[in-house]
């Protein structure tokens, strides 16, 4: 941990890049890395929590755990996800923090680093059902700069939940600002049940 940061403390002294983050959580918690709109958002997710001494774990597609990549991928906390099952992804996350597993989960809800019309709901999900609250990271291309925000126990109301969930990514650009997509989950606008 100690090389880590230090690796993040260099990192932060040349990166053209500013850190203006709140204090890291003090309890495991599903740290939303977002908005999602490049690769280069993975070096600033690490550095954050390497400068931070957060504990992360991150979810990342199969792909990118082939070959000589995986075990270095799983070194830097990364769990490989077949996304052709997302419900079985939640359902093993949960397991690992109800046997006791203690880590930071690093979640980009608005899943690939295309446009999409809404977020996936994988991280609130996994936050209600660990009771694990929810912190909100940011990358904004329009301040150059990148860090924590608030961290948030989630109340089972979606829609309030998202409003403030909104409400702090409002005037965050990502990386590529083109690429960004509304925290939006698809069960807010589906028709009330009877």
């Amino acid at each position: 941990m100690v090389i880590r940061r230090l690796l993040a403390r260099t990192y932060w002294a040349f990166s053209r890049w500013r850190l203006v983050t709140e204090p890291a959580p003090t309890v495991p918690t599903v740290l939303i890395g977002a908005p999602h709109t490049s690769n280069w958002d993975f070096v600033l997710m690490l550095a954050i929590a390497w400068r931070l001494g957060i504990d992360a774990r991150w979810l990342g597609k199969e792909s990118l755990f082939a070959g000589w990549r995986g075990p270095l991928m799983r070194r830097l906390g990364g769990i490989p996800v077949d996304r052709s099952d997302a419900g079985r992804v939640v359902a093993e996350v949960v397991a690992r923090v109800h046997a006791g597993e203690v880590f930071g989960l690093v979640v980009t809800p608005d899943g690939t680093r295309g446009a999409t019309t809404h977020w996936k709901s994988g991280f609130y999900r996994i936050a209600t059902e660990t009771g694990m609250p929810v912190t909100l990271g940011y990358v904004d291309r329009t301040t150059m700069t990148t860090g924590l925000g608030p961290t948030l126990a989630l109340t089972g109301d979606v829609g309030a939940d998202m409003d403030r969930i909104r409400a702090f990514y409002a005037d965050k650009a990502g990386l590529r600002p083109h690429l960004r997509t509304e925290p939006r989950l698809t069960s807010e606008d589906a028709p009330p049940t009877a």
